[in-house]
Parts: structure tokens; sequence; C-alpha cells
């Protein structure tokens, strides 16, 4: 027998609005799931309608972390004992990706640990967006579809920044990569914020390694999280004689006390994504939806299309 709909696609609780929006874009409709929780904090997962023989996509983003992992994993193992065909697991932020090696004795490398409890659970395909790690997809065995924030913010910045006096800098040196390919395509300079830590969430000292002077600066990281290292990388720009500071970002974890600080900081503006939904006041952050690249990456993937062709850079 033929199944009715050859694709469905259902949200966890923390991504339902980025999940409406992906669903206006392929104009389908949001599968049906039913989220049961109890009073000792556990939960339940049911599908509300047959998923058998049907490719079934699961968006939800893993911040804040445990029960939105649980609450995915419990998704994945429903659908696989439901005999669905192919279970993509959707995931626009991948928490536990700064742990992506063991940079110490005895740590764990907690990236590697999720990948193995997704793959445990049944998934047979992974979409995530702007990991902190490229090499975390060489955790999975499954295919893993590699979205890059590039595609949303190439053309804010082409259209909104002042391209001729544009610098592009990284506020550690881990960014260097992604920063050195904005600066190829935009054909600007970059520079690099030297930093070290005491601990985590916690800089200790901070030096720039190039020219800023009478600049426009636009920072480029990965993951904001209590906005430490990026507004102190801001002031410091400034002090160097920066003209203007802007900073992207792909995830706003946005921790506290992060909107403090950059709405207190030398940053003219803040823009993220919406794979971390964000409904505090922060009055120099702006928001760009990843909803029609996440939807555009769902179709090729259903039409066996390339996704690649996507990518700005």
């Amino acid at each position: 027998m033929e199944v009715a709909n050859p694709y469905l696609i259902f949200t966890g609780s923390q991504s339902q609005h980025l999940s409406e929006q992906i669903c206006q874009h392929l104009g389908c409709r949001m599968g049906r799931l039913n989220l049961q929780r109890f009073a000792d904090g556990e939960f339940a997962v049911r599908f509300e309608e047959s998923i058998r023989g049907t490719d079934v996509f699961l968006v939800q983003s893993t911040n804040p972390t445990s029960d939105n992992l649980m609450e995915l994993l419990l998704m994945i193992d429903a659908a696989k004992r439901a005999s669905a065909h192919n279970i993509t697991a959707v995931i626009p932020y991948f928490g536990w990706a700064r742990q992506d090696r063991k940079d110490r004795p005895r740590v764990s490398i907690g990236a590697k640990l999720i990948a193995d409890l997704l793959s445990v659970a049944g998934i047979t395909r992974l979409i995530t967006m702007d990991l902190h790690a490229d090499q975390i997809q060489g955790f999975f065995d499954v295919p893993v579809d590699h979205l890059y924030g590039s595609t949303i913010f190439m053309e804010y910045i082409e259209k909104n920044l002042p391209l001729g006096n544009l610098v592009v800098a990284t506020p550690d040196v881990g960014g260097t990569k992604r920063v050195n390919s904005y600066a190829r395509h935009l054909g600007v300079p970059m520079v690099i914020c030297h930093k070290s830590r005491i601990k985590a969430n916690e800089v200790a000292e901070m030096r720039i390694i190039g020219d800023v002077e009478g600049k426009d600066v636009l920072l480029i990281d990965d993951i904001i999280d209590t906005a430490g290292t990026i507004t102190r990388a801001a002031d410091l720009m400034m002090e160097n004689g920066a003209k203007s500071v802007r900073a992207i970002a792909s995830h706003a974890v946005m921790s506290d006390p992060a909107a403090e600080r950059i709405d207190g900081s030398a940053l003219e503006e803040l823009i993220v994504t919406d794979t971390i939904p964000y409904h505090k006041d922060c009055k120099k952050l702006k928001v760009l939806s990843v909803s029609g690249l996440i939807a555009e990456s769902i179709k090729r993937v259903c039409l066996h299309e390339s996704i690649s062709s996507l990518y700005s850079f």
C-alpha cells in the first residue's frame, strides 16, 4: 500500500517555532506528536499517526542540554519501533560539541558520546549546522549534512555592512579557519584575537594580532555563551582604534549575564540565527532565521539532490 506522505516533520518542544517555519517553507503540515510529562520529571513520546515506511525528520536543538537531548532520543527510538523507513535527526544546534577531544587527562569526549547515543537510538542521517569542530562529523557512521551559517550571514553582510573598510576578526585562534573563509570570500583582511583562560567562561588575557585602526570590524564566532570573550574582544578592538565593531554568531546560547554584557559592550550589534530560540531582552541582538536553509536541505535529501551547492563557502 502506498504511503500518503513520503516524509513527515516532527518537532521536539525546544524547536517548535523553527519547525513551524520549516513546514511553511516546505508547504507541508507538522506531524502529530504527543509528549507526556510525569510528576517525577520523566516523559514519554508517542507518534499520533502512522509513520510506517515513511521518512521522518525530527527537529530538535539540544540547548538547554539534558532534557532536550533525552526528548530527541525518545523520539528517535519511538520512530524506529514504529517502523519508519528513514530517521533523520535535524539538530540545528548540536550541544556538547565543545567537548570534541581529550585535551586534558581523565576527561570525557562528550561530542563522541552524544554521537554514539544518537546512532544507537536509530538515526539513519544527521542534519546539523556550524558544528564547533568539523571533525565531529567523523564520530558518526551515518551520513552527516553539515550546514554553514555563512549561507545566511553573507547576504546580510553584503547588504548592510561597509565592505570597503571592513576587517573580519576571530575572538580566539580556534576560529581562524572560519574567519579566513569569510576574509577570502569578501576579499578583506583578517585579524586574530589571542586569548588565554583561567577556567571555562573566564578569559584571563587577550591581545590582537593584526591592525584594526580606523576599520569597521566584524567579529565572527560559532557560539555565544556568556558573551565574555566576544564583548572583551569588541572592547579591545575599540581600544586599538577600530571605527566600529559588530559580531555574528550561529548559535545564541546566551547564558546569563550575556545580554547585559552585550548591551554594555562596544558592539554596535550582534547578529545570530534562530537555531536556539531566544526570548530575553537584548537591544543589540538581531536574529536571522535558518528555517529556509534547513527546509531546502530536507527537500534535497528527499529528492537525492546535492546539498553542498547551497553553501556560500
